[in-house]
């Protein structure tokens, strides 16, 4: 690919051009999943986003190191153990499975690393040290925090002054504390919790210093892009930027920053709080992942995206008109740039589908059927055969073959009969278990809806 990349950096508030640090290496770190639960909706896309965008990398650098870690050590992941009555390393492994699961569900690559927190404590309490050293923390009490005050640019990512940050967030309040601001870096742990010995005596690190420490493990003290969704802003992001530069001695921790928007029900932000949570999980064995990746493909990242069972009707009708074709002995193809367009600005996913239905009306012609389906493939679509998605479909229908069969001619016999009605009910019986019948040059035929 010979086009320039343009992304919207939100450390700077403008599009800018991608260009990396060493073109050779491009890096980039992505916030993971703390794993005290299964993933939802919301959690997806991101999953989904920064799943185009290293596709998008890869495309046209020759190397692009993509980091996504996993939080397992965490106030809510001990909370919820607790509360399971079993241990946190039974509670993170088993959603760590749900979550590889989902991803592989949403046909999301594996990044290059996810390094999970856990497997680097060492890390973290040397970082600390560091930052203690150099007179940006201070221990009080067994706790270790970072002196916000002692970074002058705290506030630039989210383009706000320190005390409006602190007023519109929700600030832990502790005695051990110089000021309210301060964030913890690590922390003591009780008899009953996980514990890590440090120079402060047993505890655990403070969220924000993982992916520090991580993403300074796997990509070096500054890299290219780092990513999330656009909750983690403030404070995590803004406390990522405070301590790595501070511990590391840099003017720049990532370059570039992008953040994926909301998911909402009816218009309201999907939360545990709001209790409007759709798992993933809850849709396999039900519809198809290729559903769920282009309905979360439906909408520019940066734009609120309303899920809905209309959104999610609507991109299976498109997914099996699309899987209509043939899609056996197809050869692969390069995407030209030109389809690809769309996603180098700002990875205008709405854009690329568009180019995608245009494609395919051409491809239903016989018209380059190998360059509709390999544009399909780029962004994680058609990778599945045709047999697979109408097993898909049969599986999930709530009826056979031979009772389907059975229907229909008990509503040819209505309709030969002039009961209309009848032959309306059973129309709809059918829809109900995930069956379509049309009429069409006077036979009666069906499919798996």
């Amino acid at each position: 690919m010979n086009m320039d990349i343009f992304l919207t950096n939100n450390l700077t508030n403008r599009k800018e051009q991608f260009v990396p640090k060493n073109e050779k290496n491009v890096g980039m770190y992505v916030c993971g999943p703390t794993v005290y639960d299964d993933p939802h909706i919301g959690n997806a896309r991101p999953l989904v986003v920064f799943d185009i965008l290293f596709k998008l990398l890869k495309n046209k650098f020759s190397s692009v190191t993509y980091v996504r870690n996993i939080t397992d050590i965490d106030d809510k992941i001990i909370k919820t153990s607790q509360e399971q009555k079993i241990s946190t390393k039974e509670l993170t492994e088993k959603v760590t499975k749900n979550f590889l699961d989902d991803c592989k569900f949403l046909n999301c690559e594996n990044p290059t690393h996810q390094p999970k927190a856990t497997e680097h404590i060492d890390l973290m309490i040397d970082m600390i040290n560091n930052l203690i050293k150099k007179g940006f923390a201070y221990e009080n009490n067994k706790h270790v925090y970072f002196e916000v005050k002692k970074f002058t640019e705290y506030g630039k990512l989210s383009n706000k002054k320190l005390e409006d940050l602190i007023a519109g967030s929700r600030v832990e309040i502790s005695e051990n504390k110089k000021n309210s601001e301060d964030f913890v870096l690590w922390k003591p742990s009780n008899n009953n919790e996980p514990s890590w010995d440090s120079p402060w005596g047993k505890g655990r690190p403070g969220w924000h210093l993982e992916c520090s420490a991580m993403s300074k493990k796997f990509l070096g003290n500054e890299f290219d892009i780092h990513g999330g969704g656009i909750d983690l802003i403030f404070p995590h992001h803004e406390n990522e930027i405070a301590q790595s530069r501070c511990a590391n001695d840099t003017n720049v921790f990532a370059k570039y920053w992008i953040h994926n928007a909301f998911i909402t029900m009816s218009n309201e932000k999907m939360a545990k709080s709001q209790g409007n949570i759709v798992k993933i999980k809850d849709f396999r064995n039900k519809i198809s992942g290729q559903i769920i990746r282009l309905a979360l493909m439906s909408a520019h990242y940066k734009q609120p995206l309303d899920w809905n069972e209309k959104l999610l009707n609507d991109c299976e009708n498109t997914l099996d008109k699309w899987y209509n074709l043939n899609l056996s002995n197809i050869k692969s193809v390069k995407v030209p740039d030109e389809i690809i367009k769309p996603l180098s600005e700002d990875l205008n996913t709405p854009g690329y589908i568009a180019n995608l239905h245009s494609l395919y009306e051409k491809a239903s012609k016989g018209e380059n059927v190998e360059l509709f389906i390999s544009a399909c493939q780029f962004i994680g679509l058609l990778n599945e055969s045709n047999e697979q998605w109408q097993n898909f479909k049969k599986n999930r229908a709530s009826i056979s073959k031979s009772q389907i069969e059975e229907k229909i001619n008990l509503r040819n016999k209505a309709r030969e009969n002039k009961d209309y009605g009848e032959a309306d009910r059973i129309r709809n019986e059918l829809l109900d278990k995930g069956v379509l019948i049309e009429d069409k040059d006077g036979k009666t035929q069906w499919k798996f809806k």
